[in-house]
């Protein structure tokens, strides 16, 4: 396997020491009609490529209409339907309120990514084939920064089908991702309109500078991230601040000159060492190239012999003499290929080799996730190009080069992956350490690796469709990906970076995902969207977008397990002013006002919100929205919101949420169309406020049952009676200890301290979380919670994603939105507390609020939503950014703990400063609800204090994790058996 790149020149049938040496130069070349492209089909040549009020002169209309038909042979041969015109019919919309997903760039190149964004985030994925479809606005107070508005595009959407629009108003982009190569023509506007924007950005002309020096690249990879690279020499020339005071590192070695002439011993004696160093283990060629963005692909390759210690020192000292300041001539190692013997007699033939592309994204919290690993396979003794070889599988690559065992190919998986994402790492602290003016602009940053060139020689042509200079041709379309070869160190295979721009392997990953009219069947779920990632991570950014400096009121502070809105709101650029009854509020000073007010009296709700809403106006808060998580808030939020006019769930909804006795019987009343109706997954109740009403309940109740508070929330008070007399008991035991809000705060006693019997019924119970906006459901989040602690129901451990069948998972889903459907429930974020019984879902209880405990931090984990975000974009009566299909990254199973059950072990070896270290670790997820001293309540009314969590690729290797945690933290015991809390995950 050569470290060659992908150059897209014409290589010699010998590969001694012979070079391309046709006419060769730096990167820059003017502007130039689009090549001539054959693409074979019909479809309408009378579209409207104009844009109003933005002509083209003759030579960018031609570009605009080369990509126009591009994309449209990519859509015939994806099988996909041709885009139709509807210009002449603009789209109004709703300008800086909604998600705008933009690419400038080849339709080629972007198109997996254009189509999955289609599915994940309808209409909201615009292509612009032309730089004159774009528009930068000043940003009224962000000096230095424009917003970016999009006049005309292509829009995507579900089933691949595809609109020319114009807009008018034009669009606010709230991601834009350019191909941007440093240069003239196209490229230098499209970088111009990259430079410095409000919304974020995937690509800068700044970052892809700093990615297109192999030098910084690599010496990046051997030191931050500890990935192999080829052994390398680098001669310099007054080296950019980034290359100098670096460390050395093992195979890597930098040569600073003070000079290009002159340098004959110098040179001569470090290619001499460097050749002759174990360095370079087995190579018997090396490859010298001139290193910085300015030549990447515009240079011809000289390939020398190991052995010609003169012939190299020659080619250096040539090259010397066309450095300019900060670059580079580098001489490196030719990787050989791995021998991988093959099972019984070799194949006829030459030796195979394989080059590998790894395409790694930027994920939630800045954690780079490998996405997808193409391959190309081609004989060992000849330069191997991705373009020049079919795209398949790593599975398939090794099998046919002579490794089939799985469990070997897991192992290379498993390098791939580590090197991927700690390639992809090293960049992400890079640009951490520098400026916006370095970056190119506030928000911008590398999403996923690769160089997002122009990739024709001349204005915007792709190289794929270029030949008419193969010498000069830059380097085929590039992909976000890192390139490895395959080699044997230390006995081992082992995956060796050569470049962080894989070229070609968005398309490589069309290929392999079918989106060139190749079936999809069979390929594993992992396998399945290799853009997805990156779209997701578009949608997050644009949820930042829209929401930064909004406006938010938020009624009730919570308590402990709470705080974590605080830190997320300053870090999304929130605005918050809180409403709340404790003067002394840990929140008080983490917000822009806070307004001290009793919102515990709830019979004087409506009242409340008047007299709040007054108070909002005297100090002119200019409120985007009002929202609260927190029980006891809501149906007063509901009731202020209607007072100022800004969205929300109608009060009645809110009500009639909050009493569970009334969700029941009310959507027991719901029995008419559509079916199914709600009624099929509510439960037999009735509301207890006297012993008569015990009575009169348990006659109509079948037994055994549940006693639960109207109002409550933590399960605390919930208990399984099995006859009349253990109702009475509880009952009257509540009565006593429960009487109002002091007794226990937080559990909704504010509201009174009404009971209710429900049917008991037999099955799994879940937790639903639900997205909705506008009576349409966004997102919903299932996960499985273990048997529980009878006669209580404090829950004691949970697994997410669900374990259930597919079907099974749908039908909660229904059954959740319908439910909170039912009950009027039509904007807001939902938690569905449900049991999955024999004969389908049943209700246990709906909370109008996001899902307390963990469930928020999970999910944000496990598939990058954030909740608390999503409530808020709501209440902005912003449709919240989500993907349409979120996929899991992984799987959690947790356990509650109990100061009851755990007090000394929390005291000792699971003190919260222990578990927060393991978190800190990453060995465990850690979410602590109370501190010690809300914990130590009675037994029969105690919450749970935290919840430990693993992590794992499947549930049982999440489950035995945690087992074995449990029992070395002492968590586990006789009398709080985790095994048996889990065994419902199996």
């Amino acid at each position: 396997m050569l470290s060659l790149d992908p150059l897209g020149l014409e290589w010699p049938c010998s590969l001694g020491s012979k070079d391309l040496e046709e006419e060769e130069g730096p990167w820059g070349g003017g502007s130039g009609p689009p090549p001539p492209g054959y693409f074979p089909g019909s479809w309408r040549q009378d579209v409207g490529l104009d844009c109003k009020g933005c002509p083209e002169g003759a030579e960018a209309r031609a570009w605009t209409v080369y990509y126009y038909s591009l994309l449209q042979s990519c859509l015939q041969q994806a099988g996909l339907p041709e885009t139709q015109d509807r210009s002449q019919v603009p789209r109004t919309g709703f300008p800086g309120a909604e998600v705008t997903l933009c690419i400038l760039g080849s339709p080629s190149t972007f198109l997996s990514v254009l189509l999955e964004a289609g599915v994940q985030s309808p209409g909201n994925m615009l292509l612009c084939l032309s730089p004159a479809w774009l528009t930068k606005v000043p940003a009224p107070g962000q000096p230095g920064e424009a917003a970016l508005l999009v006049s005309k595009a292509v829009s995507f959407h579900p089933g691949g089908l595809t609109f020319l629009d114009d807009f008018v108003p034009p669009r606010r982009a709230t991601y834009f991702l350019a191909g941007l190569r440093p240069g003239s023509g196209w490229g230098r506007e499209a970088a111009e309109l990259a430079r410095d924007l409000t919304c974020p950005t995937g690509a800068t002309a700044e970052l892809a500078r700093l990615l297109e020096d192999r030098l910084l690249t690599r010496q990046l990879l051997a030191q931050q991230g500890g990935v192999a690279v080829p052994a390398t020499l680098a001669f310099t020339y007054k080296p950019p601040a980034l290359l100098q005071g670096g460390e050395a590192s093992p195979g890597l070695r930098l040569v600073e000159l003070s000079g290009k002439e002159g340098q004959e011993t110098l040179v001569k004696e470090e290619v001499g060492a460097f050749l002759h160093s174990e360095a370079l283990g087995d190579a018997l060629q090396v490859a010298i190239k001139l290193s910085s963005w300015r030549w990447r692909g515009r240079q011809a390759l000289r390939l020398r012999p190991r052995a010609e210690v003169g012939m190299v020192a020659d080619t250096v000292l040539a090259l010397l003499e066309k450095l300019e300041e900060e670059e580079s001539v580098v001489v490196e190692a030719v990787c050989l290929p791995a021998r991988m013997p093959f099972p019984g007699s070799p194949p006829p033939g030459p030796e195979l080799a394989v080059r590998i592309c790894a395409v790694v994204c930027r994920t939630q919290g800045d954690r780079p996730l490998l996405s997808k690993v193409v391959c190309a396979v081609g004989r060992g003794d000849r330069p191997l190009r991705h373009q020049n070889s079919l795209p398949r599988t790593l599975e398939v690559a090794l099998a046919q080069c002579g490794l089939g065992e799985a469990a070997q190919v897991a192992v290379v998986r498993r390098s791939v992956k580590a090197a991927a994402e700690a390639a992809l790492a090293a960049v992400l602290a890079l640009e951490a350490g520098l400026s916006a003016e370095q970056r190119g602009g506030r928000q911008a940053c590398t999403d996923f690796l690769g160089e997002y060139g122009w990739p024709g020689d001349r204005g915007w042509g792709p190289e794929s469709e270029t030949r008419r200079r193969p010498a000069l041709s830059p380097r085929p379309p590039p992909g976000p990906g890192v390139d490895f070869a395959l080699t044997v160190a230390g006995g081992a295979l082992t995956p060796v970076a050569l470049e962080l721009n894989g070229g070609l392997c968005l398309e490589a990953c069309g290929v392999i995902e079918g989106l060139w009219a190749a079936p999809r069947a069979g390929l594993a779920a992992e396998e399945a969207a290799a853009a997805a990632p990156l779209v997701e991570t578009m949608l997050r950014r644009s949820a930042r977008c829209l929401m930064e400096g909004k406006q938010l009121l938020v009624v009730g502070g919570g308590g402990f397990s709470k705080k974590f809105v605080w830190e997320a709101a300053r870090d999304y650029g929130l605005k918050l002013h809180l409403v709340e009854s404790d003067p002394n509020h840990f929140a008080s000073q983490l917000v822009q006002t806070f307004i001290h007010f009793d919102v515990t009296e709830h019979r004087k709700d409506e009242e409340n919100a008047r007299l709040l809403a007054e108070l909002v106006r005297a100090r002119g808060l200019q409120l985007d929205g009002c929202f609260s998580y927190w029980d006891d808030c809501l149906v007063l939020t509901a009731l202020l919101c209607q007072e100022l006019g800004l969205p929300c769930s109608p009060p009645a909804a809110m009500r009639l949420a909050k009493q569970k006795s009334r969700t029941q019987l009310h959507l027991l009343c719901r029995q008419g169309p559509p079916w199914p109706s709600p009624s099929l997954h509510a439960v037999p109740c009735c509301s207890l406020e006297s012993e008569a009403d015990v009575e009169r309940a348990v006659r109509q109740v079948p037994l055994p049952g549940v006693m639960k508070l109207e109002f409550g929330a933590g399960a605390v008070g919930v208990r399984l009676v099995e006859d009349a007399p253990q109702c009475h008991e509880h009952f009257s035991r509540i009565v006593r200890d429960l009487q109002g809000e002091a007794d226990h705060p937080g559990i909704g006693l504010g509201w009174g301290n009404a009971m209710l019997l429900m049917e008991f019924v037999e099955g799994t119970e879940h937790d639903v979380d639900l997205v909705v906006f506008g009576g349409q459901l966004l997102a919903a989040f299932v996960s499985d919670n273990g048997p529980t602690r009878l006669p209580g129901f404090t829950e004691t451990a949970a697994c997410m994603p669900t374990g259930l069948a597919p079907e099974q998972e749908a039908q909660l889903v229904q059954a959740a939105f319908r439910c909170c459907l039912g009950c009027g429930l039509l904007d807001g974020v939902f938690n569905v507390e449900l049991k999955l019984t024999r004969a389908g879902p049943r209700l246990i209880e709906i909370n109008p609020r996001m899902g307390g405990f963990y469930l928020r931090d999970w999910i944000l984990e496990l598939y990058g939503v954030d909740l608390l975000l999503a409530a808020a974009m709501v209440a902005c009566r912003l449709r919240p950014a989500l993907p349409a299909h979120a996929r899991a990254r992984g799987h959690l199973v947790g356990v509650m703990c109990l100061v009851s059950q755990h007090l000394q072990v929390l005291s000792s070896t699971a003190s919260q400063e222990a578990l927060q270290a393991l978190h800190d670790g990453g060995l465990l997820r850690f979410n602590v609800f109370l501190s010690l001293e809300e914990a130590l309540v009675p037994s029969e009314y105690e919450e749970p204090y935290c919840n430990v969590a693993c992590a794992g690729s499947s549930p049982a290797e999440a489950r035995l994790r945690l087992l074995g945690l449990c029992q070395g933290l002492g968590i586990d015991g006789p009398h709080y058996p985790v095994a048996h809390f889990l065994s419902h995950f199996k």
